[in-house]
């Protein structure tokens, strides 16, 4: 199957091309022709299966079918809200819609915390078609009188699952009463819980369902390797092996911010240039961390799960799980940052005796 045969406007098709894909990945072939009939959507996959183009490409060409209203300063009003729970994940997915409607006369524009609101503000009130958005910031510029929800007409809720582990879902049912009842609604998560399912039952209408993975697997690309070790030892094993397969990008993972920075530091005393990531640093810290791993400069990137949700690195090779997370879930988004789209990818987990109790979970 071709992006041709989705039905979708030539200008959405040439830009898809433009970024060097030709044929849809499983959740586009499924979801796409779903989205663009106006179905609702509850669609199970996990981050590198190509499920941001899933929604944005329907998203855009159902846009173009229709022309907005205006919202209060005389800009165009916001047609779709795109959730997502992190900063990093919410500039990605506007990065897309960008892209793919390069050849469309829609404005797209992302909002989170962390940086200054008044660039923000100047956007909205200026009008744009697609905003994408953490729930935090958009009810803060709500309740301060700057966003107009009620012309919305596809809301999306991207990593469902990650906004309720983060403590968001208050957040994001206070922006669901916001918006309009007649909209088109999509739910993306990679797990579903009882309360991912609640949600989808007051949100979605007769909705269709997609699941592209089976639910909580780990990709069979991707080889998973256990390494017994000693608590006090893990410093020493991690250098090791970095330096011994000469690894030149490893996205490691610890599980609180203090571990991330202590092995962030000592990498970086013995040797192998490292970095950590987690929610106590500023977003310009985070941008900068990642776009030093990306280019190469970094060679190890050290983070905690929150921080890590949203890093979409094309061909990560290495992910080390430094300590094991005491969620069977989170080790199948950890490993699936690496082994994306068709290609090999390496899990490493260094367990120590009181870990081994999670390991069993997740095997």
């Amino acid at each position: 199957m071709t992006f041709e045969e989705l039905n979708l406007a030539p200008a959405i098709v040439q830009a898809v091309r433009e970024q060097g894909y030709d044929t849809p990945t499983p959740i586009q072939a499924q979801a796409i022709p779903l989205v663009l009939q106006g179905c609702d959507l509850l669609a199970g996959a996990q981050t590198g299966t190509g499920k941001t183009a899933a929604f944005t490409l329907p998203l855009l060409h159902r846009l173009t079918q229709t022309t907005g209203s205006r919202n209060q300063w005389g800009g165009q009003a916001i047609r779709a809200l795109v959730l997502t729970p992190t900063r990093e994940l919410a500039a990605q997915v506007e990065e897309n819609v960008r892209s793919y409607a390069s050849h469309l006369d829609i404005k797209s524009t992302v909002i989170f915390g962390g940086v200054g609101m008044k660039p923000q503000i100047d956007r909205i009130k200026k009008g744009v078609d697609v905003l994408v958005a953490t729930p935090g910031r958009l009810l803060d510029l709500q309740q301060q009188g700057f966003l107009d929800l009620s012309a919305v007409e596809i809301l999306v809720l991207d990593e469902a699952d990650r906004m309720l582990d983060m403590g968001f879902i208050h957040d994001v049912r206070k922006v669901l009463a916001m918006l309009p009842a007649n909209k088109q609604s999509l739910l993306f998560s990679a797990t579903f819980s009882d309360e991912i399912r609640d949600l989808a039952n007051t949100l979605l209408r007769n909705p269709q369902s997609v699941q592209v993975t089976p639910s909580n697997t780990t990709v069979q690309r991707i080889s998973q390797k256990i390494c017994p070790v000693g608590r006090g030892k893990k410093k020493q094993a991690l250098l090791h092996i970095v330096q011994e397969n000469n690894w030149s990008q490893v996205l490691v993972f610890t599980r609180t911010k203090f571990g991330a920075n202590n092995v962030a530091e000592y990498l970086t005393k013995n040797g192998v240039s490292a970095m950590a990531l987690h929610g106590n640093k500023s977003q310009s810290a985070r941008t900068q961390a990642l776009s030093g791993f990306k280019s190469g400069e970094i060679r190890a990137l050290v983070a905690t799960d929150i921080a890590a949700r949203g890093i979409d690195i094309d061909d990560l090779p290495h992910v080390v799980n430094y300590e094991i997370p005491n969620v069977s879930e989170d080790y199948v988004h950890r490993i699936g940052r690496t082994g994306r789209a068709g290609r090999e990818g390496h899990a490493v987990s260094l367990v120590c005796l009181d870990e081994e109790g999670f390991m069993m979970d997740i095997e």
